[in-house]
């Protein structure tokens, strides 16, 4: 296995954001990462901040690989402009498959879809199948709220300390390349069929 992240899972929101900083960070991203060789794998859709880390990527050069359920595909979400596009049946597929192609994740600002990939690719981690990098990237302080929320369950005790070990949050793109730079792929899983 190499020693560098070599292929990055993005996160994040399926709808345009009235943020002109997120849709800034999220069109940084995927240029970013096409110039630096690092392939794009996310959720498929030319919607929103993912279509516009897509379509950056895709205009830098970059690799992509989608992975859509059909039944998103069906309803023409999909970018068709990425040339790998993996079909899948079903939502939890489609994380599992993201999971597998992936050597980290990055988690932009989103709405309950990224919530849901963001919580359980951490659970997942707390669970030990597997150790991979995550990194909540915290456009204008969007993420803190979400730390919050944390930090009160672990303050009733539902949650651990050391859950705030299973992630590192940075403050912009490019604070995220520095830390992708210093990081390490983590392994696969033992048996992928535990997710």
């Amino acid at each position: 296995m190499s020693d560098s992240i070599s292929s990055l899972c993005v996160y994040c929101g399926s709808h345009l954001p009235d943020d002109d900083a997120h849709r800034a960070a999220a069109t940084a991203l995927g240029d970013g990462l096409a110039r630096r060789g690092i392939r794009l794998v996310y959720g498929g859709g030319h919607v929103g901040m993912m279509g516009l880390v897509a379509d950056a990527a895709l205009a830098a050069g970059g690799e992509v690989v989608g992975v859509i359920p059909d039944f998103l595909k069906a309803r023409e979400v999909h970018h068709q402009g990425v040339r790998e596009m993996v079909t899948v049946d079903s939502m939890h597929a489609r994380k599992q498959r993201m999971f597998e192609l992936a050597d980290a994740f990055a988690v932009l600002p989103g709405g309950t879809g990224t919530l849901d990939e963001t919580i359980e690719i951490i659970t997942w981690k707390q669970l030990a199948l597997h150790d991979k990098p995550i990194f909540l990237v915290d456009i204008g302080g969007y993420w803190q709220p979400f730390r919050d929320l944390l930090a009160a369950a672990a303050d009733a005790g539902y949650v651990a300390p050391a859950t705030f070990d299973l992630f590192a949050t940075v403050a912009d793109i490019d604070a995220l390349f520095a830390a992708l730079a210093g990081a390490s792929p983590g392994g696969r899983a033992p048996d992928s069929r535990r997710l």
